[in-house]
């Protein structure tokens, strides 16, 4: 009993201990809370500001929602200025810090440049660079064809030079020259500037029987853009109905003056056809450049121009250049645009390996990672390493002009998004908020997310296509004649993908999804990868001339359009009497009329004009004749008719049958040829 009673005690006590040590507890020490910091600048996207927090879009919608600004302008690109950023950080419970300066921004200059001029006494003379240049079909090809005794007219399809070609000729003097051939077609403008850009003398060719004509004046613009000296061929002298003199004198309006007019252009008068006096054009031609003493450094780093490049099936990606410095050599590290190439193989114009390629040499060059573009400048570098650096550079560059051009854009838009945002809060303004919210709702209600049926028949007025050529001009050229496409209002035309190579099954899957077709240009497409587009319902065009193409893509845009009403008018009649007639408690105008020419058939459509405007469309609900229900009244004979609308006639009143027929209507775009 006492051991029990010595516990209870002690029990008691511990519990008084207890309470004593709870009423003068120490209160913890409450940690301070730390504030999440967020890396901003300036000017930021509510996007940007959302992912800089770790938020969703919406975080930010909501901290805004109580301040000055709009919140229904905000979308995802909207650009939040110093004030707003800060704002959303502050009511987020978080602490901002400005973002460190970009090291981007400080980056070095990788670029690589052409070398300073040489040193005159290593120059040492070279073979002029001579571009055949003149409109469709005046025979530019097979002046080529002529000198270098090829047959590449027959090789071309519609008689139409498809793309740019360099090729070297061996004169029997032992002299050489270099020619470009650029395309006369109207779509190859952008090919003809860059011929006329790397040349030294540009051959004029123009039909003695066609004279001046559109790309013969623009072949002349080109030439006096880059200062290059002209020759002028004038070609198909042998035809009966050819007259040199007067080609000679519609030039002089362009300030191509010959010779003989007291001028500086040699004139050489050839058939290219029959080859007579070509050796007179080629004299001419080796004579000038002796007077414009052409000479090049064949040492030191290469530098060129891309004329034309092709992804071939065995070589890989191919261009064709031509040397304007240094001399290339297999191993050679060359960047072009934003590929680069280790020399791996180097061709001629008729595809025999070459071991060295000099100024004004056309050669072919296999080795590239990737195709450059046409007109690229081909620059020499010490190594891959280096030539790495240059494209890093490169691509560095072009990154900041788009994202500054993406930014002046989304300024653009912005703006003009808040001025239609505050001309329709103008028109709220009298309204208390019951009547905004109804006039805002019926504003916007077009707005709202179309249903799947409604964006099938939006998408029936648009054309995705797919643009696949042979090589890089071609390509180019195509795309030029789609950049002038004017009639988006008929027919959207979207272009989904382009490149250079045959169709692939990439192109196919990406046609499907698009529910586009596929366009080729000198391509071809496999057995497997038309069996595929069969399968997915895609359509694959493949043309071989520029102009049939265009014509193809035009019925496609038609072939979207929807069918247009056109009238042809059956008969014509003139109202000659007013009458009423009674029918059960109402009275009914009848005019009372003679038809003038064809014929009123009863259950076609007719109208009413008077004064020149058309007051009524619609059907008959009677006609009589000499009080009798007829089908048909004819020329010449009177008949009364009423309609199934109340108007009251007058005198002079025409009435016209018509029917109405679904024509397709054409696409209003014109390339331009």
């Amino acid at each position: 009993m006492m051991v029990s009673a010595a516990v209870h005690v002690r029990m008691h006590k511990n519990r008084q201990c207890s309470k004593m040590k709870d009423k003068y507890k120490i209160a913890p020490v409450k940690q301070k809370q730390v504030k999440k910091e967020v890396e901003i600048k300036q000017r930021m996207t509510v996007a940007e500001l959302a992912e800089a927090m770790d938020k969703d879009t919406d975080h930010v919608y909501e901290a805004l929602l109580h301040t000055n600004i709009d919140i229904d302008i905000l979308e995802q690109d909207f650009v939040l200025d110093e004030k707003w950023i800060k704002e959303v950080i502050k009511k987020s419970g978080m602490k901002f810090k400005w973002a460190k300066l970009s090291e981007e921004k400080v980056k070095e200059n990788k670029d690589a440049v052409r070398r300073p001029l040489s040193d005159p006494t290593v120059l040492v003379p070279r073979s002029p660079v001579v571009t055949i240049m003149g409109h469709v079909d005046h025979g530019k090809t097979t002046l080529l064809d002529s000198l270098r005794k090829t047959q590449v007219t027959a090789m071309e399809a519609g008689g139409i030079t498809q793309h740019i070609g360099a090729f070297l000729v061996h004169l029997p003097s032992g002299e050489k020259i270099t020619f470009l051939d650029t395309p006369g077609h109207a779509a190859f403008s952008a090919m003809r500037a860059r011929g006329a850009n790397v040349t030294d003398i540009v051959i004029l060719v123009v039909a003695a029987d066609d004279g001046v004509m559109k790309q013969t004046i623009e072949s002349i613009q080109h030439a006096k853009n880059f200062n290059v000296p002209i020759i002028l061929a004038i070609n198909k002298c042998d035809k009966p109905e050819a007259n040199h003199e007067k080609v000679k004198k519609e030039l002089l309006a362009y300030d191509v003056i010959c010779e003989e007019y007291g001028g500086d252009v040699q004139s050489i008068n050839v058939s290219a056809l029959k080859g007579d006096n070509l050796m007179a054009l080629a004299e001419a031609t080796i004579a000038l450049s002796e007077v414009l003493e052409l000479k090049a450094d064949c040492t030191g780093p290469v530098e060129g121009t891309v004329i034309e490049c092709r992804n071939d099936k065995g070589k890989g990606p191919v261009t064709t250049a031509i040397i304007q410095r240094g001399t290339l050599t297999k191993g050679c590290v060359l960047v072009a645009g934003k590929s680069w190439a280790k020399v791996r193989l180097m061709f001629d114009e008729n595809n025999k390996p070459m071991k060295t390629a000099g100024p004004s040499t056309p050669v072919e060059i296999v080795g590239w990672k990737e195709l450059p573009s046409a007109g690229d400048e081909i620059l020499e570098v010490e190594s891959e390493q280096r030539a790495r650096e240059v494209l890093d550079w490169r691509k560095y560059v072009e990154t900041q002009e788009k994202n500054k051009d993406d930014f002046e854009v989304i300024e653009a838009k912005q703006k003009e998004h808040y001025e239609t945002y505050k001309k329709e809060r103008e028109s709220f303004s009298s309204m208390n908020w019951r009547q905004r919210k109804s006039a805002m709702y019926k504003a916007n209600k077009h707005l709202m997310a179309t249903r799947p049926k409604e964006r099938t028949e939006i998408d029936e007025h648009s054309l995705p296509i797919i643009v696949k050529g042979d090589v890089d001009g071609s390509v180019e050229a195509i795309l030029n004649i789609l950049d002038g496409y004017d009639a988006d209002e008929q027919c959207k035309l979207k272009l989904v993908h382009f490149g250079v190579g045959d169709i692939s099954e990439n192109d196919i899957v990406s046609a499907e999804i698009f529910s586009g077709l596929v366009y080729g240009f000198n391509v071809n497409a496999s057995k497997e990868v038309q069996q595929m587009a069969t399968k997915k319902g895609v359509k694959i065009k493949l043309h071989r001339i520029i102009y049939k193409l265009i014509d193809d893509l035009k019925d496609e845009l038609s072939g979207k359009l929807p069918a247009a009403l056109e009238e042809n008018i059956i008969g014509t009649a003139s109202v000659l009497a007013l009458f009423h007639v009674t029918v059960g408690k109402e009275k009914i105008p009848v005019a009372g009329c003679r038809v003038q020419k064809g014929q009123l058939h009863r259950k076609m459509k007719f109208k009413l004009i008077r004064d020149g405007h058309i007051l009524w469309r619609g059907f008959l609900t009677s006609l009589k004749q000499l009080k009798n229900d007829v089908p048909v009244v004819k020329t010449g004979m009177e008949c009364g008719l009423s309609l199934d609308k109340e108007i009251d006639f007058k005198l002079g009143d025409e009435i016209i049958c018509y029917e109405e027929k679904e024509i397709q209507q054409n696409i209003s775009w014109d390339p331009g040829f």
